[in-house]
């Protein structure tokens, strides 16, 4: 959907049905479609991800976030937004369906399953296809933009966590020796 045309209906959707005096701003989320921010009484709608939706689901998006904006986010996503959400047209479920960008972040496991990420990991990862729970064994190995990222040019928390399951690795090897 065009950007603009997606900011001119969420703000008359915000008119007819929203609480006076709040605004609804675009930003560049990349994850989540749309947020409600009450302190600033504003409600946040991803640009990136209107481009890739369609106007039924950017729609659906901006009448959630006017139900976090009325019920009060303290509400989550209880029966009391729920009924809200539904009464303003919107599916009142969770989470947009729509498309998603990859980030410029992708990591692959040794099955060769990839995730990707936006923001650089700072933290070692284990594939969750592969391991409901945290497996060294299927540790992913990271690429940006393409190009391999070796752990050495990974950010401190991510060294010292790799450091710190190879001293565990090696500890256990030792044992069974």
């Amino acid at each position: 959907m065009d950007v603009e045309e997606a900011l001119a209906m969420a703000r008359e959707l915000l008119a007819e049905h929203g609480p006076p005096g709040w605004c609804v701003v675009l930003d560049r989320a990349k994850t989540r479609a749309g947020v409600c921010r009450p302190a600033r009484r504003e409600i946040g709608l991803s640009a990136p991800l209107a481009r890739l939706h369609a106007p039924e689901e950017v729609r659906d998006t901006v009448l959630h976030e006017i139900a976090h904006a009325l019920v009060g986010t303290g509400h989550g996503h209880d029966a009391l937004w729920r009924a809200t959400a539904l009464r303003l047209g919107c599916s009142g479920e969770r989470t947009a369906s729509g498309p998603r960008p990859e980030g410029p972040w992708t990591g692959t496991c040794p099955a060769g399953h990839t995730t990707t990420r936006h923001r650089r990991p700072a933290r070692v990862a284990a594939c969750g296809r592969c391991s409901r729970s945290f497996s060294p064994e299927h540790l992913l190995t990271w690429t940006h933009r393409g190009r391999p990222v070796p752990p050495e040019e990974m950010p401190e928390g991510y060294r010292s966590d790799l450091r710190r399951l190879r001293a565990a690795a090696t500890r256990a090897g030792a044992g069974r020796a």
